[in-house]
């Protein structure tokens, strides 16, 4: 899951907004096309910072698209009100482009470009507060879809925070093989709703940072660092502390997904950010690179994002019923792909897949990124 490595503490409050859109790597730079009537925005990375073109629209739909022009230490562009990530398009090497839609109420904005020169830039909507356009029925739908993915991810955080609690009792008893059995179960909960914590700023890192996303490993912390204890050192020897934090910060994340709220093209903005988290760090095989439970998150990853379109799927079926199906047997077929790695209630050790095995579930990604890259801006009118 790539980070910035820029510190950052993001206040949020109200509003959660789920971050990404099109999935790099695995999208072949497809981006999006507008819905009629949004207004759009053009945001060209290089390394002195955002190029916002223009700098103001009106309250509405809004969809911006994101180019790294020739930027190598800038990847992503976020848009931020309040420190709150309202939305983002990241893992932009020079050259590649993607969007993200959203809703906006009027008000000033930020495009924040993480380890550029001049990393913020002023963006401004004009007018009333925003009033979706969409017919009674498919606003209905909507209303219904956003409300039960609040209720998905308040009952997900509620099942991690015992299944943690099982993995840092382990940990802190020192119990090394009840530890193992108990990371990738734990885990699982916290990759389906993993675009919700990244939208917390630091939350995400502490709980979920992998050894390449730190710059001081004496302060890496959460899943990952437990991780190399357990597999690489095989000593829990001072990790107490680690695992008293994990708990405190699971908890933490409880707290705040209680009282969030979402707009539609954020559930498919998410949908399609967990689907990059497979093409970026569950497929090559870096997130879980000590213990190989990669496919536990994989699937996780698979079955949040579906979550989230299949809520929103009564309404695009009523906007474009033929992306609708697309959408739905696409994931099916990524699923099915993952059945033959299937072992007792988990997976096998990734390590034991091999390249060309690799490249067919990599297909099967990709021939869900297009037609999911296009749901955003479809309920975002």
């Amino acid at each position: 899951m790539p980070r910035s490595t820029t510190p950052r503490v993001l206040q949020v409050t109200g509003l959660l907004a789920i971050a990404g859109l099109v999935a790099t790597g695995c999208a072949k730079n497809k981006t999006d096309s507008a819905p009629a009537g949004a207004a759009k925005v053009s945001v060209e990375l290089d390394d002195n910072g955002c190029h916002v073109s223009p700098d103001s629209v009106a309250a509405g739909p809004v969809t911006f698209t994101v180019k790294n022009t020739k930027a190598d230490k800038v990847s992503e562009a976020e848009l931020l009100r309040n420190d709150i990530i309202m939305g983002e398009k990241e893992n932009l090497s020079p050259g590649l482009s993607g969007t993200f839609s959203l809703h906006l109420n009027g008000g000033k904005y930020q495009v924040y470009c993480p380890n550029a020169k001049t990393e913020k830039t002023a963006f401004t909507v004009t007018g009333a507060a925003a009033k979706a356009s969409q017919d009674p029925k498919v606003k209905a739908d909507l209303d219904q879809a956003v409300s039960g993915y609040q209720s998905y991810v308040v009952t997900e955080v509620d099942k991690l925070v015992p299944a943690t609690k099982k993995f840092t009792d382990a940990v802190r008893a020192g119990d090394i093989p009840r530890a193992k059995q108990a990371f990738a179960p734990a885990r699982y909960y916290y990759e389906e709703v993993e675009p919700v914590a990244e939208s917390f700023g630091d939350l995400d890192p502490d709980i979920d940072a992998r050894v390449n996303d730190v710059t001081d490993q004496s302060k890496w912390t959460g899943f990952h660092r437990l991780e190399k204890a357990l597999w690489q050192d095989k000593s829990l020897t001072g990790t107490a502390p680690i695992a008293d934090k994990l708990d405190a910060d699971v908890a933490k994340l409880k707290s705040l997904v209680a009282k969030t709220s979402y707009q539609p093209a954020q559930l498919a903005n998410g949908a399609t950010d967990l689907l990059n988290e497979v093409a970026s760090s569950k497929i090559t095989g870096e997130e879980d690179r000590y213990s190989h439970t990669d496919l536990s998150d994989f699937e996780a990853n698979v079955v949040g994002g579906e979550k989230a379109f299949d809520l929103l799927k009564p309404a695009l079926t009523r906007i474009d019923p033929a992306l609708a199906k697309t959408v739905t047997q696409q994931y099916a077929s990524v699923l099915t792909a993952l059945q033959p790695y299937k072992k007792g209630s988990g997976y096998v050790d990734y390590s034991t897949v091999g390249d060309d095995k690799r490249r067919v579930l990599t297909q099967k990604v990709d021939g869900l990124a297009e037609p999911l890259s296009q749901v955003a801006a479809k309920v975002n009118s």
